[in-house]
This record gives structure tokens, C-alpha cells and sequence, in this order.
């Protein structure tokens, strides 16, 4: 069935939450030769014919992901004049690793990251043992407005920042750290992982976050790994109608945990057997 709007009518701008899994992409913006999360993107769009190039259907992104970094709710902006197809199928156009859970149309003036409303990132340690309780009151000490000058890379932007929500908790058996604020610094969200892991193992107290938060030392920290980071919200505060996943992404979820869970069990297996050969 043709859609409605015809290749001449005026285009109408979308938001699409987007999910992505980042392990095997060299980040979400756009590299000349190597994958991308947006590179993809845009190569569904484009062979879909929403939009000829990325500045003729202007798209934006809500932010940028670093390699390794996944997302539950990136979002993703465009113009089109073709809406009904890019709801109706964008979905099957994606790779298994990329999908997109829903939509919203938005003004034609709209801008993912300028207008957002608040950022919640997650990250998801797989540590045994932490002090969960002592991580989450370490947690809230970055709560309001601080200068993260000594947990990112600052790189000449304002290196104040303000927290509105900082937790740490246990879901599904893995300890969590989640935070919410309207804007976050390079690697700062990883860096605040590194800083309550050593909280959590007891390395370090919940002073040497105060410390740094007030300036009081130079000692700086290495970010935490990016595979346990998620872009988890971005909140603009309207709804985002939701989008069906093809089966592929389900089909290859369900594959790509199954393989994960043999190769935990391989691992186990190999390095328990090779201490009994000592």
C-alpha cells in the first residue's frame, strides 16, 4: 500500500528509542571505516529511501556511546516524508544488533540532545562479593551539584555537573549502579563505576569520593569496562508510542545469551581443571 505522504509533501520528523548491543561496534557516531551504530542506522534509512543523506533528513542523536557501550533507549531523529514506511518497517531493515522500541513525531525544530530532559545510565557489575550497601551510600555522595573535573575527561567543557539520582542495587542477582542527570562529561559515568567498585571490594572508602568530589587530591581513577555501561533513558518528557522487535533481534538475544552461558561454563571448566594439573 503507497503511503500517504507523497516524495514532494513536507517532511515529518520522528524520534525512534533505539536499543543497541555495542560489542561490536566502534562506538555510535559515525567512523568513515569502521561500524558504527549510527552508520548502520542511517544505511537502513537510506536504503529505505526515508532520507537520500543524513543532512537532508537532519538527523541527531540524544548523545554519543563509546565502543563497547550499549543502549535500552538511545534516541535517534529524522525527517522524512515517508513516516508511515519508517514505523511501519524500520525495524526489518536493521541489523539483529539495533532495533528500535518506539517512536514518536515530533517539531520540526526538535534536537534529541538539546532538548532532552534527563540522562539515566546504568552499569551492571559482575563482580562477586561487593559491598552493596556500602557502594550505595558512597553512591549518593554524588548527588547535586559538583565539579566531576577528577571523574572525566573534562577536555575544555564545564566540568560541573548535576547529579539528580544516584543508586546502587541488586536486580537479577548483579549489583547496579544507576544515575540520572540532565547531562554527563566523557567517561564520567564509567569513572563513577571504577570509583564505587573500590568502595565495593573495600579497596578504597567512600571518603576518596568525597575527596576527589571536593578537589582535595589529584589522584585520578581508570574507567570501569564499557561492556557493563547502558544508556538506559533519555527522558524528553513526553511518551514514545511502542515499536513490535522482529524476530531476528529476538532469535538473536536468546543466541547470544545461550553462547555466553557455554562459554561461562567453558571457562569454569577449563580453569578449574588446569589448577588440578599444578
Amino acid at each position: 500500500m503507497e503511503e500517504i505522504h507523497p516524495r514532494d509533501a513536507s517532511p515529518v520528523r520522528l524520534a525512534f528509542r533505539t536499543g543497541y548491543l555495542g560489542d561490536r561496534f566502534f562506538g555510535s557516531q559515525v567512523q568513515a571505516d569502521a561500524r558504527t551504530v549510527e552508520g548502520d542506522f542511517l544505511a537502513a534509512c537510506i536504503r529505505m529511501e526515508l532520507f537520500s543523506t543524513p543532512r537532508d533528513g537532519r538527523f541527531q542523536a540524544a548523545g554519543r556511546t563509546d565502543r563497547g557501550v550499549n543502549a535500552r533507549a538511545q534516541v535517534f531523529s529524522f525527517s522524512t516524508p515517508y513516516p508511515e514506511r519508517a514505523i511501519a518497517a524500520l525495524n526489518w531493515q536493521l541489523p539483529h544488533d539495533i532495533w528500535v522500541t518506539g517512536y514518536a513525531p515530533v517539531a520540526s525544530s526538535f534536537n534529541p540532545r538539546r532538548e532532552a530532559v534527563s540522562r539515566t545510565y546504568r552499569y551492571y557489575f559482575s563482580e562477586p562479593d561487593l559491598d552493596v550497601q556500602g557502594m550505595d551510600r558512597a553512591s549518593r555522595l554524588f548527588e547535586g551539584l559538583h565539579d566531576f573535573s577528577l571523574f572525566a575527561r573534562v577536555e575544555g567543557k564545564d566540568p560541573e555537573r548535576t547529579v539528580s539520582s544516584s543508586r546502587v542495587f541488586v536486580e537479577h542477582g548483579y549489583c547496579v549502579f544507576e544515575v540520572t542527570a540532565c547531562s554527563f562529561l566523557w567517561h564520567m559515568v564509567r569513572n563513577m563505576a571504577s570509583a564505587l567498585l573500590l568502595v565495593g571490594t573495600c579497596a578504597q572508602s567512600e571518603d576518596c569520593i568525597r575527596s576527589r568530589l571536593e578537589g582535595d587530591t589529584n589522584s585520578r581513577i581508570s574507567p570501569a569496562a564499557p561492556e557493563g555501561l547502558v544508556l538506559w533513558d533519555v527522558s524528553y518528557g513526553f511518551p514514545f508510542l511502542p515499536l513490535t522487535v522482529d524476530t531476528r533481534t529476538r532469535e538473536h538475544f536468546v543466541n547470544r545469551r545461550l553462547y555466553h552461558r557455554r562459554m561461562s561454563l567453558m571457562l569454569d571448566a577449563v580453569w578449574n581443571d588446569g589448577e588440578s594439573l599444578k
